[in-house]
């Protein structure tokens, strides 16, 4: 019994996730994804805006406000890089529906293209939002 026990434990363990890496295509997937779900989130604020909006000049002064607070700054980033995200993934899944781009060397060349141009978009808004004054 004590030599069965000795067995198990030089048997390698399981990969977790501390050993496993995620490939890239499936990272840019992910994040696809995530940035979809985060963006429904986003209309429901632009709708409380947009009925700020509409309910009077008080009402519009608390919302932006808060829009124009460092918080909401940051949100405005955030929200620039998730849409560039998405935008420039979907954009990217249009060659794919014709076709172009399939090999793994492509495939990895246009995901880093999206991470690279969500990336420029969100640092552009925020030189815009944090020293450019709007």
């Amino acid at each position: 019994m004590a030599d069965a026990k000795s067995q198990e434990e030089k048997r390698p363990l399981s990969p977790h996730l501390q050993v496993y890496r995620l490939p890239m295509l499936a990272v840019v997937s992910i994040l696809n994804r995530a940035a979809g779900v985060a963006l429904s989130g986003v209309l429901v604020l632009f709708i409380v805006w947009l009925a700020a909006l509409a309910s009077g000049p008080g009402a519009f002064a608390l919302v932006n406000g808060i829009v124009q607070s460092i918080i909401g700054k940051i949100a405005l980033v955030a929200v620039a890089f998730g849409l560039a995200w998405h935008g420039a993934n979907g954009i990217r899944h249009l060659f794919w529906d014709a076709g172009k781009g399939f090999s793994l060397p492509a495939a990895e060349r246009s995901g880093w293209l999206v991470v690279l141009f969500a990336v420029a978009v969100a640092l552009v808004t925020a030189a815009k939002l944090f020293l450019g004054g709007i």
